[in-house]
């Protein structure tokens, strides 16, 4: 199979979620309509989506739930998992710790890295935390693929060198500064204010309710 659009994976994720909670109330199967209302999307995007892996429902019967969730973990889980670093405990570093902690995903948080002594040689969140100069030797030693960063925005740019130079390959940015790294690094860049921005701007167009910006796009 291809590699997928970036957004057609992250519809799948949300796909699955949604399947998850629909498998807990019991019911076996799902049409295309129900799943789109779910995500406030259209039902021409699921079928879409899941024809690009593959997947077809069974007529008059919708898709199998369970034989979905598990299709779509086999494209875009790791067989084996992946292991995760949260660099930089401050409160959001500690709120994304607790958020992994608290759900079943294919990634497992097994070390978070920080400058402050305070934080360091202990657990915070529930994540042993080390110095960040122990990054490289432990990124080895654990297998760490993938680092989330959550520190100041003024060490941004530095502390994503050094991951890159350590061997991470790909990172989750949730500072506000833009960072550019080689093409051999995925990177994924979550700013939190320009979210908020933009539904701060559509509360002030008044949008009615069943206004969705971007929900449906590609």
């Amino acid at each position: 199979m291809k590699a997928l659009p970036g957004k057609t994976v992250e519809r799948l994720s949300q796909y699955r979620r949604a399947l998850a909670s629909v498998l807990a109330a019991n019911k076996d199967y799902i049409f295309s309509h129900e799943l789109a209302a779910m995500l406030h999307i259209t039902a021409v995007q699921v079928r879409r989506d899941l024809m690009l892996i593959g997947y077809g429902s069974v007529m008059r019967k919708g898709y199998d739930v369970r034989e979905l969730i598990n299709t779509i973990g086999s494209i875009i889980d790791a067989p084996d998992g992946l292991n995760v670093a949260i660099v930089g405990m401050g409160n959001l570093g500690r709120a994304i710790a607790g958020y992994f902690r608290d759900r079943r995903t294919n990634m497992t948080v097994v070390a978070a890295f920080d400058v402050d002594p305070r934080k360091t040689d202990r657990v915070v969140a529930g994540v042993r935390c080390y110095d960040i100069s122990q990054l490289r030797r432990l990124r080895e030693e654990l297998d760490i693929v993938v680092a989330v960063l959550a520190v100041p925005a003024d060490q941004a740019v530095a502390t994503a060198s050094r991951l890159v130079s350590d061997g991470i390959r790909g990172i989750m940015n949730f500072t506000t500064v833009p960072l550019n790294v080689p093409d051999t690094v995925y990177l994924e860049e979550f700013d939190m204010i320009t979210y908020i921005e933009k539904v701060a701007y559509f509360v002030k167009e008044n949008q009615p309710p069943d206004f969705r910006p971007g929900k449906n796009a590609c």
